[in-house]
């Protein structure tokens, strides 16, 4: 298996969803959030009870992690990734480059 990059840009995102490449989303922004906007089939978990919510992620496949433009889901992954999940990514840019350069119809704010 290669090993995960710690980011991704959306473009990869689209292809791996396109593709049905086995993979997950974790959006970890809060739910106010994602109530304006998210990416169909993301699992939400804020930032704020990661460590005590890890358990519902898979470890089996790509874990995408995305927030509103990249910061909060960069901590997350470097959170993850020192506790065993190896194949936890950064979404670059977050949900906002996602709604800008794939999908016109997520809203933004």
């Amino acid at each position: 298996m290669d090993p995960q990059p710690p980011e991704i840009p959306v473009d990869e995102l689209a292809r791996l969803r396109r593709g049905g490449v086995p993979h997950a989303l974790l959006d970890v922004r809060e739910p106010w959030e994602t109530a304006i906007c998210a990416i169909d089939g993301s699992l939400n978990i804020p930032l704020t009870i990661l460590a005590q919510s890890a358990d519902r992620l898979p470890q089996d496949v790509t874990l995408v992690v995305l927030c509103h433009h990249g910061g909060r889901s960069a901590r997350a992954v470097g959170w993850l990734r020192q506790n065993g999940f190896d194949r936890a990514t950064n979404l670059a840019g977050g949900i906002d480059a996602w709604a800008r350069r794939v999908d016109p119809a997520v809203a933004t704010y």
